[in-house]
């Protein structure tokens, strides 16, 4: 009878395993995340214009290595476009995690904080206005070839939310180049409805934060073990 409990316990323990969720498509609709699987970002995911992914707190997002990537894509992260939306409400108790798709978020150690580079990062393109010559500009570390430009005239854009959310082992580059690896968090152009707070950013290749222009207010950022620097702005952010 001791054997038969141990064995239900054992497959309720799978059955209640949350479920991989394998992303190759951009959200072009509005789609919500929810925390009982977890996602695998297969290549560079964006959040088209007008289309808003909402993710529950508690959501573990994890980011395929460049080798394991099946759409093609150089690295794998996840990029919203102007007039998309992120509503990513996490709890201090439930934070949301983006993370690399070789960390076991229930083994603390099997990653350390020399593991950086497993995967590229977060990055969201607003249309608030920057310092430069031309109103719209490709992001650092996205190929041209990809619609990932930010800028605009509007300082009161907003690309939803972000709150309690930790961001790990990030920093790929496509290209290679020194200096062109993808930020854990990425603020391209963001506006100033935009609310960014309770934040982290851990073990990431290149910046943990770095802002081109726009207007965003953010508060509580928090970045450790990055292999460049913490929070890095240019292009006329203010």
């Amino acid at each position: 009878m001791k054997h038969f409990f141990l064995l239900f316990a054992i497959l309720l323990f799978i059955g209640m395993a949350n479920a991989q969720v394998n992303v190759t498509n951009n959200i072009s609709t509005d789609q919500t995340w929810t925390s009982n699987n977890v996602y695998l970002l297969d290549g560079l995911i964006f959040v088209d214009s007008a289309a808003t992914l909402t993710i529950q707190k508690g959501t573990v997002i994890k980011g395929k290595e460049q080798s394991n990537i099946t759409t093609g894509d150089g690295a794998s992260a996840l990029i919203v476009r102007r007039g998309g939306k992120i509503m990513a409400n996490g709890t201090a108790d439930e934070p949301i995690i983006f993370t690399s798709e070789l960390d076991d978020i229930n083994i603390p150690n099997d990653l350390t904080k020399e593991d950086r580079g497993l995967w590229g990062g977060i990055i969201l393109l607003g249309r608030a206005t920057t310092n430069q010559p031309t109103t719209e500009n490709q992001i650092e570390g996205i190929p041209n070839t990809e619609n990932a430009r930010f800028g605009g005239t509007d300082d009161n854009d907003n690309s939803g939310v972000m709150r309690y959310v930790s961001i790990r082992h990030g920093g790929f580059s496509i290209s290679g180049v020194p200096g062109d690896e993808i930020n854990g968090l990425t603020l391209g152009a963001v506006g100033s409805q935009t609310v960014i707070e309770h934040i982290e950013v851990y073990s990431n290749f290149d910046d943990g934060y770095e802002w081109f222009g726009g207007t965003v207010r953010t508060k509580w950022l928090v970045s450790a073990f990055c292999a460049d620097d913490g929070f890095d702005w240019d292009m006329g952010f203010r």
